[in-house]
């Protein structure tokens, strides 16, 4: 089988692999930047549901579950960087489209919340 028939067989793997190495370099990357992000004034917003947040949260940070996030826009400045957080970081992935569609221009995402832990 030549590379473009393997290709046309396995691209859902591929696809995967590549989404999990984004969300995997983009925590990396937003991991690097929360000494800045902190210094100028970030709110660390966890999108988990109420309980889920009660079982373990990160210091710091608020909890406002993804289905009231857009209800709940007035709790977050949008002068602020805003570092996003969930259990595995596909609900702050869909919580940082949705403030970046409302006009929050400095939106991150961290993915699991227990990376403001390391």
């Amino acid at each position: 089988m030549d590379f473009l028939g393997l290709f046309e067989k396995y691209w859902p793997f591929l696809a995967l692999g590549l989404w999990w190495a984004y969300k995997w370099w983009n925590s990396k990357r937003v991991i690097a930047m929360l000494p800045e992000l902190k210094k100028d004034g970030a709110i660390f917003v966890d999108v988990r549901s109420a309980g889920e947040f009660a079982n373990g949260n990160a210091p710091g940070t608020i909890n406002i579950p993804l289905p009231e996030l857009g209800s709940r826009l007035g709790e977050i400045p949008k002068s602020s960087p805003v570092v996003l957080c969930c259990a595995s970081g596909t609900r702050s992935g869909m919580a940082k489209l949705l403030l970046k569609k409302k006009g929050y221009q400095k939106v991150y995402n961290i993915g699991t919340w227990r990376k403001f832990l390391d």
